[in-house]
């Protein structure tokens, strides 16, 4: 029963982490809590006005909370709290460790490493393919790839892994029962078979701006390393290195071009002492995790092509380029030249993009 009252308590958007747990460590009890007198309240000294007459308030809605507390399970939903077996230890070891958290799927597993990635929403192509060919390649080697489901990197993150089948948890800044972006939503689906999905916030509660700088405190905290991939110089990405770094987690960050916007945040953290990141046995090294087979995460060799094959893929980049570019710098017609970039793209070897951009699948 004293679980239902950690629920109802969870349930009141004014109070945070450590005002619910400097609470409990005061009185002792959730239930206790619920039943408090104002006065008591008070003397305790713990909450501010406002929350105090909000928690006051709130107890009219506790049969409301306990019939919504009782119909989790049909839902396919858990609510863990600190005091259960299966709250991830990783968390435990952060001053602001939520007090609930919702899942839908798996935990993450403790024995096993963990990688938070990520980076900018709206990244490029190449730090989108980066993301995903980086998840894949941990994922094989059993490595847990942690992000938030955002649109861009953390997207990718997702998908890398679950092309690799391995296990994948997307950290919400709304309830779990909302996917958003929705553009995600068949991410949001799959990864409740090899991983999971994880809010603090209740269930029906919309993405608010204020969500995120919390969320992204169990992203990293669920995490042994946080990887960055693509972010501006003020970017929520940083917020989730910098939170990182204060919980002792080690921070990695994919150098880019001095000249782009979107590795600033990268390169400024790697000038600030920050791992840098070439490619997925950087951080496997790290982690003391032994491949069991070698990382290829180019599956093509780029021998086996033909002379004129070669001849246009040498021409791209990661970088989308536009197909006149590359007609030009290959000197073939256009009808030869997009019938060898259709095989590519078929092979695996390039990516196209809209009007008529192409560019290199990762390849390292």
């Amino acid at each position: 029963m004293e679980k239902v009252y950690l629920y109802w308590l969870c349930r009141l958007s004014c109070l945070g982490a450590v005002s619910i747990r400097k609470l409990y460590e005061y009185f002792q009890s959730f239930e206790v809590i619920y039943n408090i007198e104002e006065t008591t309240l008070e003397r305790a000294g713990i909450l501010t006005k406002s929350q105090k007459d909000a928690l006051m308030q709130w107890r009219r809605n506790f049969s409301e909370c306990q019939e919504e507390y009782q119909g989790l399970a049909g839902r396919g939903i858990r609510f863990i709290s600190p005091w259960d077996g299966d709250y991830p230890k990783r968390l435990l070891e952060i001053y602001d460790y939520p007090m609930g958290i919702f899942v839908k799927g798996k935990l993450p597993e403790e024995e096993k490493p963990a990688v938070a990635i990520v980076g900018a929403r709206g990244c490029s192509a190449y730090g989108e393919c980066l993301a995903e060919e980086f998840s894949r390649a941990l994922a094989m080697q059993q490595v847990q790839v942690i992000s938030g489901l955002a649109a861009g990197i953390d997207g990718a993150a997702h998908r890398g892994a679950l092309r690799a089948r391995g296990a994948t948890f997307g950290i919400l800044g709304c309830g779990v029962d909302i996917c958003y972006p929705s553009t995600n939503y068949a991410l949001y689906e799959a990864m409740e078979g090899t991983g999971g999905i994880l809010s603090e916030f209740p269930l029906k509660s919309r993405p608010q701006s204020w969500h995120f700088p919390m969320r992204n405190r169990i992203i990293s905290g669920l995490a042994d390393i946080v990887l960055v991939v693509e972010a501006k110089e003020r970017s929520g990405s940083l917020i989730t290195a910098e939170l990182g770094l204060e919980q002792g987690r080690d921070i990695f960050a994919v150098p880019g071009r001095v000249t782009d916007h979107l590795s600033r945040g990268c390169n400024l953290l790697i000038q600030q002492g920050a791992h840098m990141a070439i490619s997925p046995n950087d951080i496997l090294e790290y982690l003391g995790v032994k491949c069991q087979k070698e990382l290829i995460l180019h599956e093509k060799s780029v021998n086996r092509l033909a002379k004129k094959e070669k001849m246009v893929y040498s021409c791209l980049d990661f970088k989308p380029k536009h197909l006149d570019d590359i007609i030009t710098q290959c000197g073939l017609g256009i009808g030869e030249c997009m019938n060898i970039l259709l095989e590519l793209e078929l092979d695996g070897y390039v990516f196209r993009s809209a009007n008529h951009y192409y560019g290199k699948n990762c390849e390292m």
